[in-house]
């Protein structure tokens, strides 16, 4: 048991909503704070002097410089783990290239597969446990991790492996998802249905069996498989015992709202979604996860943030790092941005990367500085809590408890 203080604010989250807009002036605030932990388990919050008047015997770990205490961040959308860079594919699009035109001359998601199908599970298992490692370092304690850079039976289980490997070697809270229906890879003969039933019938029992993952995305894209074919693809995966998200109206609309329909955690990006996705979203239990990164990454709109939350749709907001159309990774950086642009209040954000993303991983005790939820906790050296978001991602935690 130990008692961490005194910090000059504490933003525990409390009392918040999962689901619609959110005023800064309902953030519960301690001032001159200080928390009791015990066996991983936050017991109390509350002032400093009382909790160590309250248990004077306990163990004070004491914070000697003016800080603001956070939850630490919940980044429920990467593809972390990969190998190689596209940034011939950045430059060609600032350059005017378009997606087809890169991807003719050997770019995309096929010039990802290719560099992890070539990468050894060592060098692969470095290079993803190097990049969760930064995560922790700038607050982000839980982060998911799809698969969907391998694309056949051999590399999709390499790399559920290995993101299970450094789940192990790691202290942060890792989530697997299989993204192997991410595009139907070159060489494989047969339609995308074909594909996605290959997919059902013998990856998915493989990692069923390893419990490489309980979560399964798709991409719905013009370019990567269809509604229709992707509905009936996500029955079967649930059927199956999967949780399911989809990566959904990205460039089309259209695929949120079947992401509601079969009850997905999640539709992700929704660069492209109209009022009539925002509505369903909106009157549903799917978490609306926005990524930021892709559209700074790809010169694109931002998801229409401020309208979910208007809507009263619960938004999360994700990083979704990646090589090609996400390569910064900074999710309080991409998350200020998105705030300025889309008018974000600081509480909306803050609770977009904690307790509503926890929601899309379904995880229920993270995200919020309250007894009997994880003590996972970051530390700024600053004495408001505003100036984080001011900072606009140049600020980083100190330190990660």
């Amino acid at each position: 048991m130990k008692i961490l203080g005194s910090f000059a604010q504490i933003i525990t989250l409390n009392h918040l909503s999962l689901k619609g807009a959110i005023k800064d002036n309902a953030l519960e605030i301690i001032e001159n704070g200080g928390v009791l932990i015990e066996n991983d388990l936050i017991l109390e919050v509350g002032n400093f002097e009382a909790l160590v008047k309250k248990y004077p015997k306990v163990l004070v770990d004491e914070v000697t410089k003016p800080s603001v205490l956070l939850p630490s961040f919940v980044d429920c959308h990467t593809h972390t783990c990969f190998a190689g860079s596209r940034a011939n594919d950045f430059a060609a699009r600032n350059a005017g290239k378009t997606y087809l035109e890169i991807a003719a001359a050997g770019g995309g998601i096929w010039s990802s597969v290719q560099k992890t199908r070539a990468c050894s599970s060592e060098n692969l298992y470095n290079l993803t446990l190097d990049r969760v490692n930064q995560f922790v370092k700038e607050g982000i304690k839980t982060i998911e991790i799809k698969s969907g850079y391998g694309l056949d039976l051999e590399n999709e289980l390499k790399m559920l492996r290995v993101i299970q490997r450094v789940k192990a070697n790691t202290n942060a809270n890792i989530i697997s998802t299989c993204l192997a229906a991410h595009i139907k890879p070159k060489g494989f003969e047969g339609t995308n249905s074909d594909y996605l039933n290959w997919i059902l019938n013998e990856l998915l029992p493989l990692i069923k069996t390893e419990a490489l993952s309980h979560r399964v995305d798709i991409f719905i894209e013009k370019s990567a498989f269809d509604i229709a074919e992707s509905k009936l693809y996500l029955q079967k995966v649930k059927d199956l015992g999967f949780d399911i998200t989809v990566h959904a109206d990205q460039f089309t609309a259209g695929s949120a709202t079947l992401a509601v329909e079969l009850g997905a955690l999640s539709a992700d990006h929704l660069e492209a979604s109209t009022e009539k996705e925002i509505e369903v979203l909106a009157n549903s239990e799917t978490v609306a996860v926005v990524l930021p990164g892709a559209s700074i990454g790809l010169g694109e709109p931002f998801a229409p943030a401020r309208k979910l939350l208007d809507a009263g749709a619960c938004l999360a907001i994700a990083s979704d790092y990646n090589p090609g159309s996400a390569p910064m990774g900074d999710l309080l950086t991409q998350a200020a941005i998105l705030a300025t642009y889309q008018k974000l209040s600081t509480a909306e954000v803050l609770a977009g990367l904690t307790f509503r993303a926890s929601k899309a991983l379904n995880i229920n005790n993270i995200g919020k500085i309250i007894p009997n939820y994880k003590p996972d906790l970051q530390v700024y050296a600053c004495d408001d809590y505003r100036e984080i978001l001011y900072h606009q991602g140049k600020l980083k935690p100190y330190k990660t408890v």
